[in-house]
Parts: C-alpha cells; structure tokens; sequence
C-alpha cells in the first residue's frame, strides 16, 4: 500500500498520458485491472463495461475511453483495432464460475468468457490477460470449459497457460484467490510456465491493521463514508476454530482478523454481508472481543442467546475497502454507497494487477524471456 501510495506523486491519467503499450480493456468496472496496468506501463485507448455506475466512476478518474454497454455489441467495431494493439486485458463477470454463486455454465455471465475469447480473434493483440473466480481454473466441474477456452486460445496461435495466485502476495492486504490466463501470440504448442514468470513480481503484503493506518477513525477526515448496517449475534452460532470463520453473526459478514489478512472483499457488501471491525482493536490495540466472546461459547453456547454486540464494532467503510483493494486513495467513485462497495467488490485488487501486468508488459518490451514449462500448468 506504501508504494501505491506514493502513485499520488503522478496521478492515473498523467500516467496514463505518457505510456506506451497501447491496451484495451474488456468488462472494466470502476478499473482495479485498468489502474494496476496504467502503472506497469499500459496506454489504454478503449475500455468498456456494462455498469453505469462503474462507467462513471471510471470516467471521472481513468478516462473517457470507456463505453457502456455489451461487449458484444462493440466486438464488430473492434475489427478497427485489429493487429494494431498489444495488449487485451479483462475480467469477464464470475458469478456463474463461483462457488459463492450459482455455479451455472448456462448463466449468461458465465458466456462472457467467450465474448473476450472473440476480441482476442478480431483484435489480435501481442497478448493477453484475463481474470476470473479461482473455481474457474481448479474445480473439476469446470475442467471442460478450461480445456475448451485453452484450446480456443491455442488455436488463434498464442502460447497460453493459467495461474492461480493470491492476492496477499503481491502487496494486497486480503486472501483473495484469482485465476489469470495469459497468452503471448507465437509458440502455441508449449505453454508459458507463469508462475516462475511471476515469481520476481511478488510483494508480501502488510496486514489489516497496517494498511488501515493511511485511514483516520471513521466517520472523520478521509474516512467518512460509515456504513450503518446493524451488527447482530445469530443465537444459533456455527463454531469453527477460529473466531473469524464460523457464522456467529447474522448475515455473512464476518470480522477482520487485524494482524492478518482480510477474506476476499465480496460485491454484495454494504448490508449484513460487509466486514466487521472491531475499533477498540483496531484504534487502541485492546484484544479483538471476538476472540473472548469466541472462548466464552465454547464454554457456554446458550451466551449466544443473550449476549449483545458492543458499541465499538461496527461494518467496514468504503474508504477502508478501498485501501484493502488498494485503489488509491484518492479515487473517487460514483454512485449510492451500495454501488460504491459493489465496484470495490467487484474489481481487481489494483496491486495485484499491476504485478500482473508488470511481468506480461515487461515480456513485450523484451525485459524478460519467456519461460515455457508445456501446455497448462
């Protein structure tokens, strides 16, 4: 987070300005991929997404090279480009990919995959990068679709391989897990071995409580947009052995482990389902009261049935989600405080993408080989 935050000396759009490595991004959002590319050296002429308020969002702090609608509306028009840029980037919508969702090959998002696989064949570009949920490149329910998109890939002629990594490891204080396909054009029949490729750009990041410390206490300074959702005890807890797992609280929001890493950051926030901070924690070190509370009822779990939420715990705030999705600080985003933590929710980690992007781009402008280890990892 420090380094991102030194990016405040040359804003997104004066590094945009002078990049060269001309982009195009697919299913953009409120631009978490966008932002992470912009500073790995992305020059990104077109964008798009289907969200008005993301579109706004991205407009007011990326660009006006974004277009709001379907992607495959624009595909057509997309010929234009073709052989002319060297980078395609994006993260086609998850939800049916998920195992927080419908886990449904047939949901319309889930055909979106395909839609970027044909901007790669009417673009053409050098190379590409595309995001998605873990499931998509480890559970065997989608084996076959995997299979297929690779295959599809290999045989518009580019060498490509996927990689699952966490979002902890390159400077992204969460436990978020994202699957990446990448692919260079030329080679097709030997895969690139990505996670040796990506191995120099990894950064361990801080903890929770470290990058809050850029935040004043909420409700104040540049930290103020405080979420009211209540905070209240199930009387029927789900156990586990740790006190930030289980289901103690109704909803599915849980507590921030403080000196660990926050769980992945989930659109749906903004209701029960956004974080919890305990602030006696995390503003006068005191001991986290989920771990006693935890320790009391396992010992007693009729507690659950009378036993009340403190005044110091309260849901976590945009501007804090923001920091934990290391958007800088300061980007604005549009719309009600529910779009605001869906676009958070819904983006790239921009740390996570800048590494990302760092190793591809440094791979077309010839900093470093690429290594092949066979297809698919």
């Amino acid at each position: 987070m420090k380094e991102f935050l030194a990016f405040k000396m040359q804003s997104i759009k004066e590094t945009l300005a002078s990049n060269t490595v001309t982009t195009i991004s697919l299913f953009s959002g409120a631009g978490g991929l966008d932002i992470g590319a912009i500073y790995a050296g992305a020059k990104i002429i077109w964008a798009n997404d289907m969200k008005k308020e993301a579109v706004a969002s991205y407009k007011k702090n990326i660009g006006e090279h974004i277009h709001y609608g379907d992607i495959n509306d624009f595909i057509p028009s997309l010929e234009n480009y073709r052989g002319m840029v060297d980078l395609v980037i994006g993260g086609p919508p998850c939800q049916g990919f998920s195992v927080a969702g419908k886990m449904d090959e047939n949901d319309e998002r889930s055909k979106l995959i395909w839609s970027y696989a044909k901007v790669i064949e009417t673009v053409r570009p050098k190379a590409f990068v595309m995001e998605n949920v873990k499931a998509l490149g480890v559970i065997e329910r989608w084996s076959s679709i995997r299979t297929a998109l690779m295959e599809k890939f290999i045989s518009l002629g580019y060498s490509v391989n996927f990689m699952v990594l966490n979002a902890s490891d390159f400077d992204v204080p969460q436990a978020r897990e994202r699957v990446f396909f990448i692919g260079f054009i030329g080679n097709s029949f030997a895969g690139p071995d990505l996670l040796a490729m990506i191995k120099p750009y990894r950064h361990k990041s801080q903890n929770v409580r470290e990058a809050l410390s850029v935040l004043d206490r909420a409700g104040k300074g540049n930290n103020t947009s405080v979420c009211n959702a209540r905070i209240t005890l199930t009387p029927n807890p789900v156990m586990r052995k740790s006190p930030y797992a289980g289901m103690l609280f109704n909803g599915l929001g849980r507590p921030l482990k403080l000196d660990g890493y926050s769980a992945t950051l989930p659109a749906s926030m903004g209701g029960n389902k956004t974080p919890i901070i305990d602030e006696a924690a995390l503003y006068d070190n005191e001991r986290p009261w989920i771990e006693d509370y935890h320790e009391r009822i396992l010992l007693n779990p009729e507690i659950a049935k009378t036993e009340t939420v403190p005044s110091t715990m309260r849901r976590l705030t945009v501007d804090e989600a923001r920091v934990l999705q290391t958007f800088p600080l300061e980007y604005e985003f549009c719309g009600s405080q529910c779009a605001q933590y869906t676009q958070i929710g819904n983006a790239v980690p921009c740390n996570l993408a800048k590494a990302v992007c760092s190793m591809v781009i440094d791979v077309l402008n010839s900093k470093t080989p690429i290594l092949y280890s066979g297809l698919f990892n």
